[in-house]
């Protein structure tokens, strides 16, 4: 590695963290069957071990941003990398629902610290916009890689070891990211930041949590009194965060950031692709192995077109951005995605791989390039002391935009699916489990004779289908509506050129990077 320059090898350390929070994100929902059959949680605690994470990470992304602004990033990164091993190996041998459920919570606070500190990083690393762009390019393929891996790599794991193998893959990556990266990572953070309000704190996690919790269960259609309270506490207390923010004299978050109209174009952008982008990512490993019979395994590699499209594209986003336009690019990007959507409107259960294969590549191609240049854009519109914030609300928007997807677009496919209509002679018991979901379907058939066996199966499968090509057209809709509006709210937006010269200003003055004890300049 000798002649690579540091903030190149800075970069390859930061990756570990991106490619093990996209792997952990994605492992979790193959393993559930075999750690339902081994722990024996109750419906309800099922839920929760699936999404208390979510619910922990978007509640304190904004605020572990922040810290990291104000402690460093470096600093913040490594102890929450350690966490998340060490937790990870609690994890992979809960003994109760409880600890499972406890354990994945405080993931969740570990893994908030992880990805804002990784992007903001890269914005103090690179100084030079071009440079910078092809590292955001890298950081977005491989989440994108870490996604698509997941699967495959869970896949595998489960067809040959215990469910708790899954997080025990945190381990490695983990040891190699904290002690390559106490020496390779400089450490930034924002000069003067002020104290870190724990009040904003509060407001900003009971908010989150709130909104995404009572999302969450509108879309489970549980709309009980517990739901809607949550919602309503949860938009009291961002308005109070809100409020508090334009008060302090040092904000947890400068909520001036959005008056930038392409920092607030880029983030409504990435929140509106998740939301169309939700039913497809959530319902298609279901379709591929509930309706087409694939293994784990073979679901995992099927949507592999998807991450090579979002890696080729994400690599060449920023050089092909500044040769034409922003807003060409990620309107372009974000079309593209809404067409491929638009094709599976026509999906059936016979649907093959060459006609899925280019339309989850497109997908990927069209995601990779707008994320890319979006992440870009929302990092250049701010002051290099804010990146963790800004880097935060990033990430936030994506959250968010996963759990109203999800809310909305799963409701579409629930409420079609429910709808099928159940050979006569099904026992009564078996036809309210088969409703539920088409796992309860699949489980359900097992009980009956084959001959009702395969009607039930082919009757809610049909409808499954049904459903997620309605999901896919909504989908299609709203990303093609975004496309339209990120066209005109990134008009003018462009990448920079030219070296960052605050930031080289502050370099030559003294302020240098600390990498390996020593003090290094560009």
């Amino acid at each position: 590695m000798k002649g690579i320059p540091s903030r190149w090898l800075a970069l390859a350390v930061l990756i570990l963290a991106v490619l093990l929070v996209a792997v952990d994100a994605t492992v979790l929902g193959l393993a559930t069957p075999y750690l339902s059959e081994d722990l024996e949680p109750t419906g309800n605690q099922l839920l929760w071990i699936g999404d208390v994470y979510s619910f922990v990470i978007a509640g304190l992304l904004v605020s572990m941003g922040s810290l990291g602004d104000r402690i460093g990033r470096k600093k913040l990164l490594l102890v929450g990398a350690t966490a998340f091993g060490a937790l990870s190996l609690l994890a992979a041998y809960a003994t109760s629902p409880e600890m499972m459920i406890a354990t994945r919570a405080l993931l969740g606070v570990a893994g908030a610290t992880l990805m804002p500190s990784t992007l903001a990083l890269i914005r103090n690393l690179f100084l030079d916009p071009k440079e910078r762009s092809v590292a955001i390019g890298i950081w977005g393929a491989a989440a994108s890689a870490g996604a698509a891996v997941g699967p495959v790599v869970g896949g595998f794991l489960l067809e040959h070891f215990w469910w708790g193998s899954v997080f025990l893959i945190n381990l490695p990556v983990m040891a190699v990211l904290v002690l390559v990266g106490v020496r390779l990572l400089p450490e930034s953070k924002n000069p003067d930041p002020g104290p870190w309000d724990l009040p904003s704190v509060g407001f900003s996690l009971v908010g989150m949590i709130g909104i995404v919790y009572c999302v969450k269960e509108l879309a489970s259609h549980h709309t009980g009194a517990m739901a809607i309270a949550a919602g309503i506490a949860g938009a009291l207390s961002l308005l109070a965060f809100v409020r508090r923010q334009l008060a302090l004299p040092t904000p947890l978050l400068d909520m001036r950031l959005f008056r930038h109209r392409g920092f607030s174009g880029a983030v409504l952008a990435d929140l509106l692709t998740i939301l169309g982008l939700s039913g497809l990512v959530f319902f298609l490993s279901q379709f591929l192995q509930l309706v087409q019979g694939r293994t784990p395994l073979q679901a995992g590699l099927a949507e592999l077109p998807a991450a090579i499209g979002a890696v080729a594209a994400g690599l060449v986003a920023g050089a092909v951005a500044r040769r034409y336009s922003v807003r060409a690019i990620v309107a372009g990007g974000l079309a593209a995605i809404g067409v491929a959507l638009a094709v599976l409107v026509f999906l059936t259960a016979h649907t093959g791989f060459p006609v899925l294969g280019p339309v989850l590549l497109v997908v990927g191609v069209g995601a990779g390039f707008s994320f890319t240049v979006t992440a870009d854009v929302i990092l250049s519109s701010v002051p290099k002391e804010q990146a963790g914030a800004a880097s935060a609300v990033s990430e936030t928007a994506y959250e968010l935009g996963a759990a109203l997807g999800i809310a909305l677009l799963g409701s579409v496919v629930t409420a079609v699916y429910r709808g099928f209509a159940t050979p006569s002679g099904v026992p009564a018991g078996v036809e309210a489990a088969a409703h539920e979901s088409l796992g309860g379907a699949v489980d359900s058939a097992t009980q009956l004779p084959s001959g009702l066996a395969s009607g039930l199966l082919a009757s809610a499968q049909e409808a499954f289908v049904d459903g997620l090509r309605i999901a896919c057209g909504v989908g299609a809709v709203v990303l093609l509506a975004t496309a339209v509006g990120a066209w005109f709210l990134l008009r003018g937006q462009s990448l920079q050129d030219g070296v960052d010269e605050s930031a080289a200003g502050q370099l030559a003055s003294g302020d240098e990077w600390c990498v390996d004890g020593r003090a290094h300049g560009r």
